[in-house]
């Protein structure tokens, strides 16, 4: 299993939109993102900090049900 990038909020909402999310609101520091698929509907909010805490980035990797090598992906 690849090792969790400690990333930027800012940079975690430009990799959810190249996975097909769009930005519902943005609300102070905080972005509410969603994606509708046939079978279901993710929604996150993603708060825009400097550095987001591991059991956060990973609280919105299992809320848009994307893993880790995933996001390394869409990262790149």
């Amino acid at each position: 299993m690849p090792k969790l990038p400690v990333i930027s909020g800012k940079k975690l909402v430009i990799a959810l939109k190249k996975a097909g999310f769009v930005e519902v609101r943005c609300r102070g520091s905080h972005v509410s993102l969603q994606k509708v698929t046939v079978e279901k509907t993710f929604k996150t909010v993603v708060p825009l900090h400097r550095e987001l805490a591991k059991g956060t980035l990973l609280d919105i990797l299992h809320q848009t049900g994307l893993n880790k090598g995933d996001l390394i992906e869409l990262l790149k």
